[in-house]
């Protein structure tokens, strides 16, 4: 069993797919990469195709249809045969660098999540939009009011966590609010979050960034529904 699986979901992401894949296959604890096309129309499907075919460590995945983030890694979980798991978005956002630093938080302990916050520690960070980091600070507070337990970044896509819980919880968001549902269903299996400074580098829309305003208040609504309903 291999111990580290990178879940990475993409929807024409032609321009950056090959730079991401790069940087995660320079990180030595990455042992298996699982590519998820949500059925992209641009050469995404062609770039992914070659690195699968040049890259052991990596299988490329692809639906029939554009289902959303959280259908593409519900997708995913019947072909993950490692220890942990974590997502990494398509995208130059995050840096795989900082997944050593996490993985080596986990100490072997199956009962931990690693969170990678954009909001502790001193990492460098640049946030194209002021009202997104705004949003992310004030529904972070909010989750962590309703859920009694302080989260500093729900939305970060960094998420490392055990497999074993991934594989067996029923992932129901398709869209971005599986980054709510992951961490509100966490917290009601463990407690256990450990939070670890990331580095992180917006982009804008016009370079493909997708989270919309409306994602936002899915997230707010999302939060009391975990919390309190599901």
């Amino acid at each position: 069993m291999s111990s580290l699986t990178v879940l990475v979901p993409f929807f024409n992401e032609e321009r950056t797919l090959k730079e991401s894949l790069n940087r995660l296959l320079a990180v030595k604890e990455v042992s298996s990469i699982i590519l998820i096309d949500d059925c992209s129309t641009d050469s995404s499907q062609n770039i992914a195709k070659d690195f699968a075919s040049n890259n052991q460590i990596i299988k490329y995945l692809r639906l029939d249809v554009n289902s959303g983030k959280g259908a593409a890694l519900s997708f995913a979980k019947e072909y993950i045969d490692s220890k942990y798991v974590i997502v990494h978005d398509a995208d130059l956002e995050y840096f795989p660098n900082d997944i050593v630093q996490m993985y080596s938080k986990t100490n072997g302990s199956e009962e931990a999540l690693i969170l990678g916050s954009r909001f502790v520690g001193k990492k460098k960070r640049r946030n194209v939009y002021i009202r997104t980091y705004l949003a992310n600070k004030l529904m972070s507070l909010f989750f962590s009011l309703v859920f009694f337990h302080r989260i500093s970044d729900v939305a970060t896509c960094y998420k490392l966590l055990p497999s074993s819980f991934f594989k067996n919880i029923d992932i129901k968001e398709q869209g971005f609010s599986i980054e709510i549902e992951i961490l509100s269903k966490f917290l009601k299996y463990s407690r256990n979050v450990i939070e670890v400074p990331i580095k992180y580098e917006g982009r804008s829309y016009q370079e493909g960034k997708k989270i919309k305003t409306v994602d936002g208040f899915f997230y707010l609504y999302n939060t009391i529904k975990y919390r309190f309903i599901d």
